[in-house]
């Protein structure tokens, strides 16, 4: 997310940009916190908070593309990354949830 970042004009550098970025770490933090915690609970539920921040990604990309900031071939990869990396997180969140 930060290389499709670098696509969006130096106006956003505040907006649209800080927010993708943004965004994007928080789902890589919130695992790393959640994965620390003291129960199985904790972590399902800093996982859930991942997944929020990765919907936001999930909602911003198009607008870049909306907003001409980038191609619909770089959106559609980041959206596959996107779809990919949800992925990921609901079945470590189902596997999570029936250990539990």
């Amino acid at each position: 997310m930060y290389l499709l970042g670098k696509l969006f004009p130096m106006e956003e550098i505040y907006g649209l940009t800080s927010q993708v970025r943004r965004a994007a770490v928080s789902v890589r933090s919130n695992i790393a916190e959640g994965q620390v915690r003291q129960s199985t609970a904790e972590f399902l539920n800093f996982l859930s908070i991942a997944q929020g921040s990765l919907a936001e990604v999930d909602t911003q990309i198009p607008l870049a593309q909306r907003f001409h900031y980038v191609t619909a071939a770089a959106t559609a990869k980041a959206v596959s990354l996107t779809v990919e990396v949800s992925k990921m997180l609901s079945s470590l969140r189902a596997k999570l949830s029936t250990s539990h």
